[in-house]
């Protein structure tokens, strides 16, 4: 017989595996930080979590396919940062393509912890496949999604492909150094950097020389 109080053990079961999943993802991401790809071995993730090692193999098959969904999880955590930032700018088109670039260089993007486990994911995609397909798919969503903001702020159609590629290299650009050196320059100049960036891509006739 079952200790939980009646009406919570249904739902209490119900959640306990996604919560489970969910704390393997983000020790699994903790590890990777901390000691790189070569590091998150099953052992060394179940530590971090906190559990039994059998547990990566039941929930997930093995190492290689939890690696891919923390990639998968925390790609989508900044997407939901980039989200919430388009959206506070209102319905402005540039303000809210201006947020959707900015948003990048202050945290929960901009930040060492993120870098690190980034590059972890980075040092896989010549090696496996599959993240290599992923990290394809992934870029290509933020781009697509670039290029739309871009679109609402008349950017040509047939200017807008080199456009969305040119602003997504800036911003890596600007983020990767922030995070390793961030003494170089501030969140604040890398946002001028861009918008100044952006105004030439708008309007290219007023671009600065």
């Amino acid at each position: 017989m079952s200790t939980l109080p009646p009406t919570l053990g249904p739902s209490f079961r119900r959640a306990e595996p996604d919560a489970r999943r969910l704390s393997l993802i983000e020790a699994c991401a903790r590890v990777l930080a901390k000691a790189g790809a070569a590091g998150a071995s099953v052992r060394a993730i179940a530590q971090e979590a906190g559990v039994s090692p059998g547990l990566i193999g039941h929930y997930f098959g093995g190492v290689d396919a939890l690696v891919t969904e923390t990639y998968a999880h925390v790609d989508a955590q900044v997407s939901a940062a980039l989200d919430a930032a388009v959206a506070a700018a209102g319905g402005d088109p540039c303000a809210r393509l201006e947020a959707f670039v900015t948003a990048s260089f202050a945290p929960p993007i901009g930040t060492r912890a993120l870098l690190a486990t980034w590059i972890a994911f980075w040092s896989l995609v010549t090696a496996r496949g599959d993240i290599a397909r992923q990290h394809d798919e992934q870029y290509a969503g933020y781009r697509a999604r670039l290029e739309a903001l871009l679109a609402d702020c008349g950017v040509a159609a047939d200017a807008l492909r080199l456009a969305a590629i040119s602003t997504t290299a800036l911003v890596d650009g600007l983020w990767l150094e922030l995070c390793l050196s961030p003494g170089c320059f501030t969140v604040a100049e890398a946002g001028a950097m861009a918008r100044r960036h952006l105004d030439g891509v708008i309007s290219p006739d007023r671009a600065p020389g």
